[in-house]
């Protein structure tokens, strides 16, 4: 059910729902967990319509639950009365007790972060890839640009179409 994993979630479709681009530019990513999401009346229809942001999310242990904050889910357009919700509302994870446990112990002690990577749909269910990660300085931005700037050229100088006698 959830577990950590390094590979890129893909949904039905192939692709995610929603992603976080920026995460991977502002936080080192140590671990990645798959965690459930609990979703209300029509934002599942929203959702599958890929009406959600997760720029600004984030994800904190309280009292034994893992709650993910700043996810925007547009509402649904035909829900009325009783379908219609706060589209920035917390929505609660579902994770395994063992990865709650860990999560709130290594956020609390080497002040690490949560932040949800990408929300897509496995098996018909919304699932969120949430991220254990740590932030960083912008010279470390820096860096990375220019460790994957050399890394993309290194690939174009070895292409068999970069080559020519």
């Amino acid at each position: 059910m959830a577990s950590a994993s390094r590979s890129r979630p893909t949904g039905a479709a192939g692709r995610p729902v929603a992603q976080n681009r920026r995460a991977r530019h502002d936080y080192d990513i140590l671990d990645t967990y798959e965690a459930g999401i609990v979703l209300a009346g029509g934002e599942v229809k929203s959702l599958r319509e890929g009406k959600a942001q997760l720029r600004e999310a984030y994800a904190r242990v309280q009292d034994g639950e893992v709650w993910l904050y700043g996810m925007h889910v547009s509402p649904y357009l035909f829900a009325s009365g009783f379908g219609a919700t706060d589209p920035d509302r917390r929505r609660k994870l579902l994770l395994h007790r063992r990865q709650i446990d860990e999560l709130g112990r290594r956020t609390a002690q080497q002040s690490l972060t949560l932040v949800p990577l990408a929300v897509y749909f496995k098996e018909g269910r919304a699932k969120v890839d949430l991220a254990l990660a740590r932030g960083r300085k912008r010279y470390d931005k820096r860096r990375a640009m220019a460790e994957r700037d050399a890394a993309m050229e290194a690939r174009r100088a070895s292409s068999p179409r970069s080559r020519t006698l």
